[in-house]
């Protein structure tokens, strides 16, 4: 069947598709790098008729045109899934907020619990000859998206690789309303960060050496994720998976390397399976029409029960700060919001369950502010109005590039004696007394 008719009458300019949006509407963006661009721009250059719009997006890879108009706040609010620095720096404006979310969940609340969508509007891959396009790396919840959605718009760029998956990786064009043809801007990229620091270096040698042949790995975004994938990348390892929530340049690094084949996978064998991709184009080549690569819905990719089906699941995530009983903050310092709870606490929960699992959450043991002080990474509690993403009963090994430790089953004095043990040596002292002043403190400890 030809689907050339059905798409010719359903081709409208960005201009003409975005008259569909009206005050007081929700609409969906988009997400990552399936954010709208042609679209954004025709409803930024119409935006001073509208007020009272509620969008949600995330994980920005480029500033919307809706942002840079005046007074965006009297016009619309956009809900985050997941901030990133462009996000971050508009939270002062007052109209972003973060929606607080475990990812895994993400399809369920579209689909069971949020608002309804008026317009669902976002990038994808031009049209196969089944009629289908596909989502690019961006599974992760377009589907419940679309489901909820009374109007969808596709915004197609030939630059979209098309990701090949098993479920809910396409919409068909029989579900689309209106279909643009953007301006093909080429992929966004997003890098790893400057090149690895001895203390990525340190961290990397630490987790990589704790990896078995045929483990399935998750690895988060940063420095030291990247390391470690650069480390493993070097080594002896063999029979590698994947499974995990973010596809990034490391696990093309891994597998071009020849580490990566899925053999020893309990599921989803010979198969990398994700929920989304961003990187270089690097990634994006490697990941467009690969069999081995398999997008997949966010409630697959980071559901617990899932994960832990994979024997010697090795999950790898970075945290912001640490306290003295083992909360964990990888979204907030203070009430300064830096990122979101993503997976991370999935991952930690469902690595551990996997026999054989692990799960790391590493940092560097201190940072250096803007004027030059060094302050340490792990505070005797949190600061005030700090996120807890992973509790102190969910922690397993902590690593710093003063050495890695298992938290599990420990005391709170033995657990806060291991974690003293792998901060930076200058603070060692003072986080002591601190905690003889909680009471989580026995002379007997002993600092090596």
């Amino acid at each position: 069947m030809s689907f050339i008719k059905e798409y010719a009458d359903k081709l409208v300019t960005a201009e003409e598709a975005v008259k569909v949006v009206k005050s007081g509407d929700w609409l969906d963006y988009g997400w990552c790098s399936a954010t709208i661009r042609a679209l954004d721009k025709a409803l930024a250059a119409r935006m001073d008729e509208l007020t009272d719009l509620k969008i949600r997006g995330g994980i920005l890879m480029w500033e919307p045109e809706i942002f840079k108009i005046e007074n965006p706040a009297d016009h619309f609010v956009w809900n985050s899934w997941h901030m990133g620095g462009i996000e971050r720096k508009a939270i002062a404006k007052g109209f972003v907020f973060y929606t607080p979310i475990r990812y895994s969940e993400m399809p369920r609340y579209y689909r069971d619990y949020t608002q309804g969508i008026n317009v669902a509007m976002f990038q994808v891959a031009p049209m196969d000859e089944h009629g289908f396009f596909n989502f690019g790396p961006n599974a992760s919840h377009m589907m419940a998206v679309c489901e909820r959605a009374d109007k969808i718009i596709v915004e197609v760029n030939k630059n979209m690789p098309r990701c090949l998956g098993g479920f809910e990786e396409a919409i068909h064009i029989s579900k689309v309303d209106m279909i643009v043809e953007g301006e093909n801007p080429k992929m966004a990229e997003l890098g790893a960060g400057g090149p690895a620091t001895d203390v990525d270096k340190k961290v990397a040698e630490l987790i990589v050496e704790e990896i078995p042949n045929g483990a399935c790995l998750q690895l988060g975004i940063g420095g030291m994720p990247n390391a470690v994938g650069s480390l493993i990348a070097e080594s002896d390892l063999k029979d590698l998976g994947v499974h995990t929530e973010m596809y990034v340049d490391a696990f093309v690094d891994i597998a071009k390397a020849g580490k990566i084949n899925g053999a020893k996978k309990n599921i989803d064998r010979f198969r990398q399976a994700y929920a989304f991709g961003a990187g270089t184009q690097k990634l994006y080549d490697y990941i467009n029409d690969n069999p081995e690569c398999m997008s997949a819905p966010v409630d697959y990719t980071n559901d617990v029960r899932v994960i832990s089906q994979i024997d010697n699941f090795m999950s790898i995530n970075n945290a912001v700060d640490i306290d003295l009983f083992g909360q964990v903050s990888s979204e907030t310092s203070g009430i300064k919001h830096i990122s979101g709870a993503g997976g991370q606490l999935d991952f930690v929960l469902g690595a551990y369950l996997s026999k054989g699992g692990k799960s790391f959450i590493c940092c560097s043991s201190t940072f250096t502010t803007r004027d030059g002080e060094m302050k340490s990474r792990i505070l005797p509690t949190l600061h005030p109005g700090s996120i807890v993403t992973d509790t102190r009963a969910n922690i397993h090994y902590l690593v710093t590039e003063f050495g890695k430790v298992n938290l599990k089953g420990l005391s709170t004095w033995e657990k806060c004696e291991a974690i003293i043990s792998v901060a930076h040596p200058d603070f060692r002292e003072d986080l002591i007394a601190e905690a003889e002043k909680m009471h989580i403190w026995r002379r007997t400890n002993r600092i090596g």
